[in-house]
């Protein structure tokens, strides 16, 4: 991002000078080492800012938050009313303050970085500034990575806010201020169905170091944009291709979530964080490298024994009662998922378990996914979790899968049924809970396997259940999305979604 900036530097240095020809001549070298032209000379240049094209989906973390305190799934917590007052807006729809809430007005940015960085790399893909050709091996196979994320933050954008601005190029000048307007959600899509079909294309099937990205995530990601669309033909046909791969089911669903379960044998795209550079920015808390989210699911005050595993957190984003009820006896998704920590403590004497319960909303459930453990964060501990959030597992594709196979213009019953039973043999060890494959099922199944995961309400709006479950306090004038932030609307004067 360095060099965007620069690049921004530049514009605005050259118009003061517009008109003007017999200045000195600028030579922005002698403010700045390194400048636009300088970069992209070489493959290490090339390969340091693809890394840097991942970093900003480090910072889209809130939104596995948001999409399940949005839902039935989760209620803000905290410690009283205005603790995390952003969350409390979402949890309560509390429309009137939405459009300034900076929980959402982060994700746009964050986002919208991303596109910027990926625009970046795509734009001098053939030649640089100086017109040279820099050729590498494997640089057909990371630009596949660059358009999997250009697709993966305008998807994350178009789910949250629907129509959005749409820029494929990232050399916007000083007179496009306040002429980008919304594109339809439709055009959005076609851009991010477009980037995938070329990651698809050049994309190894094994990655060449680990949190890259494979064929197999950008086939996932785009069956489930296919999904959100309602195109159940072409998203049947996208997901058999990763249900055909290499994954498979892990046995203990709690061992997923492990520091030792990540990337494994279920992963079919993970968020990566890390701790080795220690952060202690509070003033842009969700931009190092460590998870934040994490924090936010602890349990007040928890300490114990030395032997207990568990960091004390900010009772945040806290497992309903309702989603606890949804899990069937014997189903061992429950306790992986929603932490009873009144029941630990109990079943537990020899930790000398001490907490405090939750002082707003308290439900008695935390988190079990992401609960903060000891040994797992650095520096400002609050900052610094290396836990990966689990953004598509195989057991999301299955039901995926399921889900499109019913919904398609050609049944394929079996199919739907053989991809539902598989999730529910790994959740009970048997095959004695099989149940019917329909779609409202299905969807039951996406609640009890994803939960806390992050998909709950963006599931619940594509569905069409949203206004149904959610009750009174949801507002179906919104049409399930965000605002558009305030403060984009106030610069670049942009149109506000409906029912804000």
């Amino acid at each position: 991002m360095k060099n965007i900036k620069n690049s921004i530097g530049l514009i605005i240095i050259l118009s003061i000078f517009v008109g003007c020809s017999d200045v000195v001549e600028f030579d922005p070298h002698d403010e700045y080492a390194v400048t636009e032209v300088d970069y992209l000379r070489t493959e290490s240049d090339y390969q340091t800012m693809a890394v840097s094209c991942y970093t900003p989906t480090q910072w889209l973390n809130g939104i596995v938050v948001l999409g399940d305190i949005a839902s039935d799934n989760a209620v803000a917590g905290g410690e009283n009313a205005s603790d995390v007052l952003t969350l409390q807006n979402i949890d309560d729809y509390d429309y009137q303050l939405l459009a300034n809430n900076s929980t959402l007005e982060d994700l746009w940015k964050s986002a919208y970085e991303g596109v910027n960085r990926t625009n970046y790399l795509i734009d001098y893909k053939d030649v640089n500034l100086l017109g040279e050709t820099v050729e590498f091996d494997g640089k057909e196979a990371m630009y596949g990575e660059v358009h999997f994320l250009r697709a993966y933050y305008y998807f994350n954008l178009v789910k949250m806010f629907g129509d959005v601005v749409l820029f494929t190029d990232y050399k916007l000048g000083l007179n496009d201020f306040g002429t980008l307007q919304r594109s339809p959600k439709a055009d959005v899509y076609a851009q991010i169905e477009s980037d995938l079909l070329n990651a698809i294309a050049i994309l190894p099937s094994t990655a060449s170091q680990q949190g890259r990205v494979t064929i197999y995530a950008a086939q996932a990601l785009l069956g489930k944009v296919y999904l959100y669309q309602d195109k159940f033909d072409l998203a049947a046909t996208m997901l058999e291709n990763v249900v055909n791969g290499p994954f498979s089911l892990v046995s203990n669903f709690d061992d997923i979530f492990l520091l030792e379960g990540e990337n494994g044998p279920e992963s079919v795209y993970e968020v990566q964080y890390s701790n080795g550079s220690p952060y202690y920015n509070w003033g842009g808390q969700t931009r190092g490298q460590g998870n934040y989210a994490v924090q936010q699911c602890g349990v007040r005050g928890f300490n114990g024994t030395e032997d207990m595993p568990y960091n004390s957190g900010w009772s945040t984003n806290l497992p309903t009662q309702d989603l606890a009820a949804a899990y069937e006896d014997g189903d061992q998704r429950k306790d992986a998922t929603v932490f009873d920590v009144a029941a630990y403590a109990e079943n537990n004497p020899n930790l000398n378990v001490t907490y405090q319960v939750a002082p707003f909303k308290n439900t008695g459930l935390y988190n079990k996914k992401y609960l903060p453990r000891k040994g797992q964060t650095s520096g400002q501990p609050e900052l610094n979790y290396e836990n990966n959030h689990r953004i598509i597992r195989y057991a999301d594709v299955l039901l995926m899968a399921s889900e499109a196979n019913l919904r398609a213009s050609a049944v394929n019953q079996a199919k739907a049924q053989s991809y539902l039973d598989m999730v529910r043999d790994r959740a009970f060890g048997d095959e004695d809970h099989r149940i019917t494959a329909t779609s409202q099922v299905i969807w039951n199944e996406r609640r009890l396997e994803l939960g806390m995961e992050g998909d709950r309400f963006f599931d619940l709006v594509r569905t069409g259940q949203a206004a149904t479950i959610l009750g009174s306090g949801y507002s179906s004038a919104t049409n399930g999305l965000f605002p558009i932030p305030q403060r984009e609307i106030d610069i670049s004067g942009l149109s506000q979604n409906e029912g804000y």
